[in-house]
């Protein structure tokens, strides 16, 4: 069997260059993450801040367009505007001359007049005329919610080599954790001989009992074989017409599905874990964020042979005023992001987003914080998520008293403190 290793490095490049001008890649980006709690009460999960100025989408969209893919159609269903806006404005860069587009696929019911779309199968199944158009050879379906940096190109190699017909992304996931995916066990040629989703007993790889092999929500198809799957699918009346409940398991049984090492295909450095997370609950939202304010951080948002596209905001500096013992603008181990003003305040590991304006002697710690909120003079934040236009009262201390604030805000298993304008009684009329 040929393998990609058997490739002259300067055909493969070539290779993986055809394969990636014929593939279109659909991103699935519907979902509310409602283990976000109120932080997706207004806007779906993809569309989330992270980082100091991404949403949590741009990281698979700039997977895609970092690896060649240019073509991407994005599924939305979920309270969508603010996602549709921030795709309308951060990636109309591609050049429809070139064949290069991001067409937004909103849910239409274009199948049925009474669904909206039922599973992540149905999402693709419902804009089978939208992709057929684009006269793919290969189709990628992939999440829009994790964080991560990889080549797609690298797993589409994979995949022709292998002549596969389907092909899942995988990594390896601690047994605790293994509980919340889908799960796989594979021969020495990686093909795929069982898989389970969200498995009640997982179970663990043979060379490392403490862990279990994961789909990371990345699929590769041959396109003719994806769109009869999503056909038969479509008319099968038990079916929850999902990838992993339903497509996965009936294809491993009949045909060719291989397994692709996140390993073979992550960008990262040289000498590093590859990284991945998924984001979903406030405590690794919020983890996640913090990691990126340390000396080096995990995650290399740096990287300018990699970079993270998003939408450029046309914003000042950020501005750090007064210079008193006990009036003094600073930030240390932090990231803060254009357009906010420190006056005389203290931030201490913490992440900006634009447009942050901080009052004198208030005292900031371990804290997210989204565009454009306002915190008051004397106020004191501790391990805390503050939503997007807050407006924190002078003197309010939040993450100081874990039962006061329990009356008002929402606060995690690991002690987080999620604040929204809603529970601050403040009504925000714009997208968040």
């Amino acid at each position: 069997m040929t393998t990609r290793t058997a490739i002259p490095a300067a055909t493969e490049r070539r290779f993986i260059s055809q394969l990636t001008r014929r593939a279109y890649a659909i991103v699935l980006a519907g979902g509310r993450g409602s283990r976000l709690k109120q932080l997706t009460d207004w806007r779906a999960k993809p569309a989330v801040p992270f980082g100091g100025k991404f949403r949590i989408v741009d990281f698979t969209l700039s997977n895609c367009v970092n690896s060649g893919i240019r073509r991407i159609g994005v599924a939305t269903q979920y309270k969508a505007q603010s996602l549709i806006r921030h795709l309308q404005r951060a990636w109309s860069f591609l050049d429809g001359r070139f064949d290069e587009f991001i067409e937004i696929m909103p849910a239409q019911q274009n199948v049925d007049e009474t669904h909206w779309y039922q599973g992540t199968a149905d999402a693709v199944f419902q804009n089978l005329d939208v992709i057929r158009r684009a006269e793919p050879g290969y189709i990628l379906v992939l999440s829009g919610d994790h964080v991560y940096k990889m080549d797609y190109g690298r797993m589409l190699a994979a995949h022709a080599a292998s002549q596969a017909d389907l092909t899942i992304g995988c990594i390896e996931v601690p047994l605790a954790a293994a509980k919340d995916f889908g799960v796989m066990e594979i021969d020495q040629d990686k093909r795929i001989v069982a898989f389970t989703e969200k498995p009640e007993h997982p179970a663990p790889l043979p060379d490392q009992p403490g862990f279990a092999l994961a789909s990371m929500g990345i699929y590769v198809f041959n396109a003719a074989f994806l769109f009869e799957q999503l056909v038969r699918d479509s008319g099968e009346s038990k079916s929850a017409h999902d990838f992993g409940k339903n497509i996965i398991p009936h294809c491993m049984k009949r045909y060719r599905v291989h397994a692709h090492s996140f390993k073979e295909s992550c960008v990262g450095e040289p000498d590093k874990p590859c990284y991945w997370r998924d984001v979903g609950t406030l405590d690794a939202y919020w983890e996640a964020n913090m990691d990126l304010t340390k000396v080096t951080p995990e995650l290399n948002v740096y990287d300018e042979e990699w970079p993270i596209w998003t939408w450029q905001e046309q914003l000042p500096p950020a501005k750090f005023v007064f210079d008193a013992d006990a009036r003094r603008g600073l930030a240390v181990d932090s990231l803060v992001a254009g357009g906010c003003i420190i006056s005389g305040a203290e931030i201490r590991r913490s992440m900006l987003f634009s447009e942050v304006r901080i009052h004198s002697y208030a005292k900031i710690s371990d804290s997210v914080i989204l565009p454009e909120v306002e915190i008051g003079q004397g106020a004191i934040l501790r391990r805390c998520v503050i939503d997007k236009r807050c407006k924190i009262p002078a003197q309010l201390q939040i993450g100081v008293n874990t039962e006061e604030d329990r009356k008002r805000f929402y606060i995690s298993e690991h002690g987080v403190t999620l604040v929204t304008p809603d529970m601050l009684g403040q009504q925000v009329h714009f997208i968040r």
